[in-house]
Formats: structure tokens, sequence, C-alpha cells
């Protein structure tokens, strides 16, 4: 299989779709080898997402993903001031006082 390069433009047409399987597709791009450009890329796309499907895989991930997939939608519920779910995320040890609230 081969890896998509990731551009602005396709990680735009993810995020928009407001999808489940492409708020993962961005989401499984973050790891210990995502480059600065895709993790920037990501985070972008990230904020273009809307609808309830996108934000709820988005919390699937705050609670479930990897440490980097944690932090990045940690920022995406700061961006927005969701803060009581970012109150639940600490409670539940997913992330630190510090993703939910640093500025």
């Amino acid at each position: 299989m081969t890896v998509k390069t990731l551009t602005l433009d396709y990680v735009t047409l993810l995020a928009t779709t407001g999808r489940a399987c492409d708020v993962d597709a961005l989401m499984q791009r973050l790891d210990d080898r995502a480059s600065f450009t895709e993790c920037k890329l990501i985070d972008h796309a990230l904020g273009l997402v809307e609808g309830r499907e996108g934000w709820q895989q988005i919390q699937h991930y705050l609670f479930a993903g990897n440490p980097m997939q944690r932090n990045y939608a940690a920022l995406f519920f700061k961006r927005r001031g969701a803060t009581e779910i970012l109150a639940e995320a600490i409670a539940a040890d997913a992330i630190d006082s510090v993703q939910a609230y640093a500025r």
C-alpha cells in the first residue's frame, strides 16, 4: 500500500469531510516518525474539522490515542474552549493539566 504524501489540499479535504475515517487518516500520521511539516499540516487540518462525527473521533483520540495524538486532540478542544472535555481527560489520566491548559 502506498502512503499518501501530505499536502495542504489533501489534509484540508480530509478534515472538511468531518468523517471519522478521515480524522483517523490524519491522526494515524501522528507518531514519532512524523516530520515537523506533517505535524503542522495535521494541526491545521484538525482545526477545520466540524460536525459531530469528526469531533467524536477526535475525542476518541484524546482518551485512547498515542501521546502525540492525545496532545493534538487536546489542542483541538483547548482552542474551542471545551474545558469540560479537557477536565474529563485529565481526570481519566489521558492528558495532564499542562497539555489541557497551557497557553
